[in-house]
């Protein structure tokens, strides 16, 4: 298995990978005959963000089929006099294909960003877990935080 940042040839698996992630977790399929125009909106995302330098997307694959993914966003902060200001990074879009799941393999893309975001000198990771994935944070060392308000516009 090789963990690497994604590139231009891995959006037609990202893009299938993001579509059966939701239809996994969701109660209501989303039908087939709604991939093409979804593909077509991620496609443009993720050619848009491999091209800059605000998102990482981290995979782990073996033989050329991608086993796993974590998208992470930088997020940048106003400078603040007296302090060193670090931009954080906010992770999200964490999948594993169900047959390679409870192997290690998410977790060895958390201890890779981890060290990545040591090296950049990020000031902190954040993640908002669906309730089915506390566990898996915990288990790599996240802790709740209870800082952060949000207010919902939808």
């Amino acid at each position: 298995m090789h963990i690497r940042l994604a590139h231009k040839n891995d959006i037609e698996q990202l893009i299938r990978m993001r579509w059966d992630f939701t239809n996994e977790y969701r109660n209501t399929k989303i039908e087939e005959d709604q991939y093409q125009e979804f593909h077509l909106e991620c496609k443009s995302f993720l050619e848009d963000i491999l091209e800059g330098d605000r998102w990482f997307v981290w995979i782990a694959e073996s033989n050329g089929r991608i086993l796993s993914h974590i998208y992470i966003e930088l997020i940048f902060k106003v400078p603040r006099p007296g302090k060193k200001t670090s931009p954080f990074t906010y992770m999200t879009n964490v999948y594993t294909v169900p047959d390679h799941r409870g192997k290690g393999i998410g977790s060895r893309l958390l201890k890779n960003i981890e060290e990545w975001a040591k090296t950049n000198e990020y000031e902190f990771i954040i993640v908002w877990p669906s309730e089915w994935s506390v566990d898996f944070y915990e288990r790599n060392g996240y802790k709740h935080c209870k800082e952060p308000m949000e207010l919902i516009t939808e």
